[in-house]
């Protein structure tokens, strides 16, 4: 017997989500930027490793320093490399990534770059020293590289004009009100007419003229006392 075969067909295709992690270039790093931030991830994790492989040292503060900076440029660089490269950053509740970004990325160059001038001057003059500092160089270079690097502002967009204020729609304006008026008026005595038509039946109303002061003196006469 054969098999029985299903009566709907899937007809989505599964997305690849394995391709959907890393998302570069984004709004937030640039394909430049990435390919910076993983230099930047390499050199701090060898320049840790080497400075870990030595085992005596003369004056062990710089080393210490050294040791220090390279471990948290290595941690905090890999950290915001997937965060900025993936899109988990939307879910960690912070707006301003670039800012912060650019203000880590300028610190911790700065501090790694002191750290390693220390190290290269007080060191015990190994070669597994000279390497590792070498490589702290380099990093700290990067980290200034990178915070060089800023994505380009985009176009500035003018405000829309008033299209009252042009003089097409004025001339137009100027037109069209005087026959509003006059529509207006013309309404208004019609009105005015049908009212009184219906209160004096039909008939014109006579027109009362006011008498003056001096007629009204004339006719007034006082009343008696009783």
């Amino acid at each position: 017997m054969a098999a029985p075969e299903p009566v709907y067909n899937s007809t989505t295709v599964p997305e690849n989500k394995a391709a959907k992690v890393f998302l570069v270039p984004t709004n937030l790093l640039s394909k430049a930027r990435f390919v910076v931030k993983v230099a930047e991830v390499l050199l701090s994790f060898v320049a840790f490793i080497l400075e870990e492989v030595v085992d005596n040292c003369t004056s062990c503060t710089p080393l210490y320093l050294f040791e220090f900076f390279s471990c948290t440029a290595f941690l905090f660089t890999s950290l915001l490399l997937v965060l900025l490269a993936s899109p988990l950053h939307k879910k960690v509740g912070i707006n301003c990534w670039p800012t912060v970004d650019l203000v880590y990325t300028l610190i911790i160059g700065s501090l790694f770059f002191v750290a390693s001038i220390i190290f290269s001057a007080v060191n015990g003059g190994t070669e597994l020293e000279k390497a590792a500092v070498a490589f702290g160089f380099l990093a700290s270079f990067a980290f200034l590289v990178d915070g060089g690097i800023r994505p380009p502002a985009g176009p500035r967009t003018s405000p829309p004009k008033n299209r009252s204020s042009t003089p097409t729609a004025q001339t137009n304006l100027a037109v069209i009100l005087p026959t509003i008026i006059k529509t207006n008026g013309r309404q208004r005595e019609s009105a005015a007419a049908t009212v009184d038509a219906t209160h004096t039946g039909g008939q014109k109303s006579p027109i009362r003229v006011p008498t003056s002061p001096r007629t009204c003196a004339r006719t007034w006469k006082p009343r008696k006392q009783q």
